[in-house]
């Protein structure tokens, strides 16, 4: 058995929304980013949680093969899942022996050219047939004040991603007044089409539901005050992005 050990935060045995089919999606604790609208904002710590192995992981996964079908399988999300890359790897190995889809929910947030990661990331690759990636916004200056994080490294993931012919979903998260305005939309557009590989785009409208999570860790909430996009702002982005 694998000495390599993930810190698990939660599970959700039959998820729809995260990767095609359905999905055993793990969620693992720990995120560099700190975005205003995060909506588990309980998996920041790196601390805590279940250490479990690759193996262990990949044993109660496949207690729901048979509702995966030909579409569903594997999904890892956070956190930051790539903050435990080797974990990642290691799981995706094993599930691809077994004929298991596997997905990745990132935000990019780790990604590096520079050894040793860029090593582990080509590795890694390998064995993911899916990368979900979150483009939060595309100006720098916005990006840092909205999560706390360059957005430089994550648009080079997603361009290298493209030029090595692996299959993405993009997400953008809808925020009314900070990613709502057309000119930062039409920017987003403009990259997504500099890449080969994605497969589709989603626009996840902005809500509250997380807020209790904040007010329970004792951190103040960014966005207090801002409601849900409109239908109207939903639409409107969703025909600029090409969104599904």
């Amino acid at each position: 058995m694998s000495e390599i050990k993930g810190r698990i935060h939660s599970v959700e045995s039959f998820g729809s929304a995260d990767g095609p089919g359905v999905r055993y999606i793990v969620f693992l604790k720990g995120c560099n980013m700190r975005c205003q609208y995060c909506h588990n904002p309980d998996t920041w710590a790196k601390d805590g949680g279940e250490l479990m192995t690759p193996e262990e992981v990949l044993k109660k996964a496949l207690r729901y093969k048979t509702y995966w079908k030909e579409k569903g399988g594997i999904t890892v999300s956070g956190g930051e899942a790539l903050l435990q890359i080797d974990f990642v790897t290691e799981l995706f190995r094993l599930a691809k022996e077994k004929g298991v889809n596997t997905c990745l929910d990132t935000s990019g947030n780790p990604f590096s050219m520079e050894e040793p990661f860029k090593s582990k990331f080509d590795k890694l690759m390998k064995y993911t047939d899916l990368f979900m990636l979150d483009i939060k916004h595309m100006d720098d200056a916005t990006h840092r004040k909205l999560t706390g994080q360059t957005n430089q490294n994550i648009l080079e993931m997603a361009a290298y991603l493209s030029d090595h012919g692996k299959a993405m979903w993009i997400r953008h998260v809808l925020v009314p007044g900070i990613t709502t305005e057309e000119d930062e939309l039409y920017r987003l557009r403009s990259f997504l089409d500099t890449l080969k590989t994605v497969e589709r785009v989603e626009v996840l409208p902005y809500h509250t539901l997380g807020v209790f999570k904040w007010k329970e860790l004792g951190i103040p909430y960014q966005l207090e005050g801002v409601d849900p996009p409109t239908k109207e702002q939903i639409d409107r982005a969703k025909e600029i992005l090409g969104a599904l």
